[in-house]
């Protein structure tokens, strides 16, 4: 037999890039098919993390849509709408009968974050000034969450236009109080620690004896008991509330701080200074006086605050006002780091008002201010964005007690 004829180099230099261009193409399509079986893997996953997550809080019960449907009589009465969907008045199908509130949340976007996020936060918490939550109802893009009803609805609707002849001063003091240490239990004594992150009036029902309880945990973040610093792919909240290190790294790291930032704005709001702001800054320059400017002034002053000049009130409740001023001033502080945390909070309410002194007063940049205007002409935002915009050039040399962050 003749012996095979030996490959010439030219023929074995053709082929090389053609055998190193297969197989490079050949682990391309294993890496794509690779890829593709993960990410359905992933998908499935995730899928069913909502259904673990739903399954985690089983012992609430759970209804089916069209049980919702008889308990709120086909969705006849309406008390309420927000971002996340409508709250309709209804009653337990118990012999209690009990009157509840069933929020229909609307179609979300991916698996239902924020249905998840209330759902599993509310069913971990247990306190008088957190609402309570009885059931929920899962059937499909069919989503509601069922808990107790307030009768006296929120507290907006006491703080808005003529709010002394509607709520006295102790009252409003009293749901400061409340609502301070239900921030507190979940920052510190709940099962898991959770950040609101959307502490406004609309999000604080009053029961029939006018006791505040937190709701709306759509927003909610459930952290590590020790995890300090939160990881935020965005900002999440509510205009006017939010505080400055959700729109910049530059103020500081998000945190538990955050709700205590937005506290202080609702604090400052039920006493009504933004209120004040709004008829100071109507027949003045914007640039000229910037709330909480004239707070502190009138602080300085000691005398009858503006927030009072239009009704007569006792000495007793004057303190009142004074010390809701100081701890909302307290709160708002720009840097993180300055804001008591809600414990601390609780005690500045509670304690006397001769204890408190007067917060460091935030310096503007006006840079930032003119950027604010700027957004401001281009949008329907809320004057209370002004506080979010505020930069401190100089750090406190007055201080509460600092503890752990």
């Amino acid at each position: 037999m003749a012996p095979l004829p030996e490959p010439n180099d030219n023929s074995l230099r053709k082929l090389k890039p053609i055998l190193g261009a297969s197989a490079a193409l050949a682990a391309l399509i294993i890496i794509i098919l690779i890829a593709l079986v993960v990410r359905a893997r992933n998908a499935k996953r995730k899928s069913e993390l909502s259904d673990e997550n739903i399954e985690a809080v089983v012992m609430l019960k759970r209804y089916s849509f069209e049980k919702v449907k008889k308990m709120t009589n086909s969705f006849d009465h309406v008390i309420g709408q927000g971002g996340f969907g409508t709250v309709y008045k209804g009653k337990l199908p118990d012999a209690s009968g009990r009157d509840i509130a069933l929020k229909i949340l609307k179609e979300s976007k991916g698996n239902g974050e924020e249905f998840i996020n209330e759902l599993v936060s509310m069913s971990r918490a247990s306190h008088v000034n957190i609402v309570s939550l009885f059931g929920f109802c899962y059937e499909g893009s069919q989503r509601a969450i069922i808990y107790e009803f307030m009768p006296n609805g929120s507290l907006d609707k006491f703080i808005s236009e003529n709010m002394s002849t509607k709520i006295d001063w102790k009252t409003l003091y009293n749901i400061a109080v409340g609502v301070a240490r239900g921030l507190e239990y979940l920052h510190n004594s709940c099962v898991s620690k959770i950040v609101h992150f959307d502490i406004k009036p609309q999000n604080i029902l009053i029961d029939e004896d006018f006791c505040p309880k937190i709701s709306d945990f759509g927003l909610a973040k459930l952290c590590k008991k020790k995890e300090s610093i939160i990881s935020m792919l965005d900002a999440r909240g509510t205009v006017g509330y939010i505080a400055p290190e959700m729109f910049s790294k530059n103020y500081g790291g998000v945190s538990h701080k955050s709700d205590v930032y937005s506290y202080g704005m609702v604090v400052l709001e039920m006493i009504g200074a933004t209120k004040r702001e709004e008829v100071e800054t109507s027949t003045t320059n914007k640039s000229s006086m910037y709330f909480p400017d004239w707070v502190y002034e009138d602080l300085e002053r000691k005398e009858t605050m503006r927030i009072l000049e239009d009704h007569r009130i006792e000495e007793e409740e004057e303190k009142i006002v004074k010390k809701m001023t100081l701890v909302g001033l307290w709160c708002i502080q720009t840097n993180p780091l300055d804001r008591p945390p809600m414990r601390k909070v609780v005690e500045m309410l509670e304690g006397s008002l001769e204890a408190l002194q007067v917060p460091p007063k935030p310096l503007l940049n006006l840079h930032v201010v003119t950027d604010w205007e700027t957004t401001e002409d281009s949008q329907d935002t809320s004057s209370l964005l002004t506080l979010s915009l505020l930069e401190r050039k100089t750090r406190s040399t007055l201080s509460v007690p600092k503890e752990a962050v």
